[in-house]
């Protein structure tokens, strides 16, 4: 059903991401110009991140006729009469036609309005081109917008914020991190309240190999995946269950370990479950949180 108006206009809102999930989306792994192999190894990490989330709470993985994957779940009898609704934004690949992972984009402009279909909720109509990874927030009216923020901070609570964080100097990331510890150090959220911020340190640096690189098909069809590129890793990019933090493990035990101990200090009631190969995913771009959508409870 097409909505008229704004969603605050009709008393929506966003709930943050540790308010109470009804499931979680997932879209299934397939591309080979975007994942290596014919998306096997993508595909075996995807598999082990729905399970995961799946001791927390439901997990629906939307897949092609040609990948089709069941995820068994209970449905939900009274979907209609939930005050929930949903925005159908526009998408353009992450950067459009110069810019973006691949050229074809038509049916991806799909995918909403069939999951609203699918689970009869109202949609909202929105010409701003978006896709989940580029906001986070908190529940209560504050957010962070612009690129794929979820691989550079987030927030863990009201108040405090998760940024990712290195030392090293010579890293191109520690400009990044130092100009945005910056910005946040000087920011106040909707509430009026100075932001703590939560330091994640970034693994690796990790590059892609050229065993990697070879394995994607190099058509002219999706960006090239070039041996040597560095890879967008970041321990930031996790997905929030009903009481389980869902972890990249990158291979790198150092940092790998310090994001445990540090995501179970800022989550203390939550469990802390490492996804082993996170690699895989970051190949293709971003990480959990990218490949997960919640859907709010009511």
């Amino acid at each position: 059903m097409e909505m008229k108006g704004t969603p605050s206009q009709l008393g929506y809102h966003m709930p943050a991401e540790w308010e109470p999930h009804f499931q979680c989306w997932m879209g299934w792994p397939e591309r080979p110009d975007n994942w290596r192999d014919d998306a096997v190894h993508g595909q075996h990490v995807f598999a082990k991140v729905a399970t995961a989330i799946s001791k927390f709470e439901f997990v629906t993985v939307c897949a092609s006729a040609a990948q089709f994957v069941v995820t068994k779940r209970e449905p939900s009898s009274d979907s209609p009469e939930q005050k929930i609704a949903g925005i159908d934004w526009n998408f353009n690949s992450w950067g459009g036609v110069d810019d973006g992972c691949y050229k074809d984009w038509s049916l991806d402009l799909y995918v909403a309005r069939k999951i609203l279909g699918i689970e009869r909720f109202p949609r909202f109509s929105h010409t701003m081109i978006l896709e989940g990874g580029s906001i986070h927030v908190d529940g209560e009216g504050d957010d962070d917008t612009n690129g794929h923020i979820d691989n550079m901070c987030c927030f863990a609570k009201p108040g405090v914020v998760l940024l990712s964080w290195t030392d090293d100097e010579t890293d191109p990331q520690y400009e990044r991190s130092m100009e945005a510890f910056s910005i946040l150090s000087n920011a106040t959220d909707a509430s009026g309240r100075k932001l703590q911020i939560i330091k994640l340190h970034v693994p690796g640096p990790l590059f892609m190999t050229d065993e990697e690189a070879a394995g994607v098909a190099q058509d002219g069809e999706a960006k090239p995946r070039l041996p040597g590129t560095r890879l967008a890793a970041s321990y930031v990019n996790f997905y929030i269950a009903n009481g389980g933090i869902i972890t990249p493990q990158f291979g790198d035990k150092k940092w790998d370990d310090e994001a445990v101990r540090v995501l179970s200090q800022a989550f203390p009631d939550y469990e802390v479950v490492r996804i082993e190969g996170a690699r895989e995913i970051v190949l293709g771009g971003g990480n959990i949180h990218c490949i997960t959508q919640q859907q709010p409870a009511t």
